[in-house]
């Protein structure tokens, strides 16, 4: 096991927030990786996400050699459209009508990786339904409030964003953008301690 810890390859702050409930101590180091901002067209959402999160990963873990890193990568797919972020308002606002219609799964694909003389990797991908609730109103309010901004699929439900959502099934830390349950499968398979608990699937009504 490497003794100087983990490295958190994210700025997200609702990333490193999640991951310090089950494994308080690690480092953070942003990924230089610049993704690009749509997915090819013959490439299947899960495999988009899973590549992505192991392409942030290797560019951090290739500056720390046998130092495990964790990366990960999330969107949004409703109606065969792949979610990113948002480029404005109006995409913003075009993506929650969308999902207003139709129920979404919220992809979260993650990886830990160790580069060195031999390398490990461990991923996968993780996937929550999410129904919204179709109401004009709230949805005009929560755009108005710029919360949408830089969140795949136009929302964030660990803020006010849950005023749009009706349901979920699956992981709520997923949707926030880190599964905890999976993530902690992930660090015991590395042998690395995991402290704490995390959200089991299931179906969860937001009111």
């Amino acid at each position: 096991m490497d003794m100087e810890g983990l490295i958190l390859a994210s700025a997200s702050p609702r990333r490193r927030e999640l991951l310090a409930r089950i494994y308080p101590a690690f480092d953070v180091e942003p990924c230089p990786y610049e993704e690009p901002e749509r997915e090819p067209a013959k490439v299947a959402p899960e495999q988009w996400v899973e590549a992505l999160a192991y392409f942030k990963a290797r560019a951090v873990a290739e500056q720390h050699p046998n130092r495990w890193v964790l990366a990960a990568d999330t969107v949004v797919v409703c109606a065969g459209h792949v979610l990113g972020k948002p480029r404005d308002g109006a995409d913003a606002r075009a993506m929650l009508e969308l999902q207003a219609r139709q129920v979404s799964e919220v992809l979260t694909g993650v990886c830990l990786l160790r580069r060195g003389e031999t390398q490990r990797r461990i991923s996968q991908v993780e996937r929550t339904r999410v129904w919204m609730r179709d109401d004009p109103a709230v949805r005009e309010a929560y755009l108005a409030s710029g919360d949408w901004q830089a969140k795949a699929g136009a929302y964030g439900i660990q803020d006010v964003g849950d005023r749009l959502v009706e349901r979920i099934e699956g992981s709520f830390s997923n949707v926030v953008g880190l599964p905890l349950e999976l993530v902690t499968r992930m660090l015991r398979q590395a042998g690395l301690p995991v402290q704490g608990g995390s959200d089991t699937p299931g179906a969860r009504e937001l009111t």
